[in-house]
């Protein structure tokens, strides 16, 4: 199914999420693929390789109804990241990805769009500054999902002029590896 979307699935930066992600089934050989083009293009520079592979786990989403699975398809995904850096517990990049699943891979409904407290699902959109510095933003998955309503009224397509879609309902200070290692 990935080679269906070849580029994509290998382009560092591209989102992906699996709305019933499981155990990380989906998701565990999108990040492979992402990782293997961290190798092709950073492995020369271990502090590039490090930033790009966490921004490569940045942009992967998951729901999961089942709490059991979503905690899997988080350890799943951090072993592979682990791995392929080499890292232990108390690396600054092991942490920030902890804190970046917990963030990514929600506890929540697809369908009603809402979490394991039956509040709205939010995702956080990631996005690498260079220099070791991250940008993070918090986006409603409700709202980011009016597209597909292409059209109708009250959605982003209907009236060009507004774009709701594209606030995010928080923004943070650039932050570093240790900062997102914190939570």
């Amino acid at each position: 199914m990935l080679d269906l979307v070849k580029d994509e699935s290998e382009r560092i930066d591209s989102r992906f999420l699996e709305p019933a992600c499981g155990s990380g089934n989906f998701l565990v050989p999108v990040l492979e693929r992402k990782l293997a083009t961290v190798e092709k293009r950073y492995s020369k520079s271990e502090f590039e390789k490090r930033n790009y592979a966490l921004l490569g786990l940045m942009c992967i989403y998951g729901i999961e109804l089942l709490a059991d699975n979503a905690s899997e398809c988080r350890e799943s995904l951090l072993g592979v990241f682990a791995s392929y850096l080499d890292l232990d517990e108390p690396d600054d990049h092991y942490q920030a990805a902890k804190t970046v699943l917990v963030a990514n891979i929600v506890q929540g409904d697809a369908l009603t769009m809402t979490d394991a407290d039956g509040d709205a699902i939010v995702f956080p959109e990631w996005g690498y500054l260079g220099k070791g510095r991250f940008q993070r933003r918090d986006f409603r998955y409700d709202t980011l999902t009016q597209t597909s309503a292409f059209g109708e009224e009250g959605t982003l397509f209907a009236d060009l002029g507004h774009h709701e879609i594209f606030e995010p309902i928080k923004s943070y200070p650039t932050l570093t590896v240790a900062e997102i290692a914190r939570g």
